[in-house]
């Protein structure tokens, strides 16, 4: 199991597994885009 140096990265890795979730489940159906071009629109 990974641990984490602090509070503030922990934060943005679970961040990130949540919207990769909502993206797989199809809460972010943004036309035709693929999961992993949706998450990168969401992060930038």
């Amino acid at each position: 199991m990974q641990t984490f140096k602090s509070l503030n990265s922990a934060a943005a890795t679970l961040a990130s597994i949540e919207v990769a979730h909502m993206i797989r489940k199809g809460k972010f159906d943004r036309s035709g885009l693929s999961g992993f071009a949706q998450f990168g629109q969401l992060a930038a």
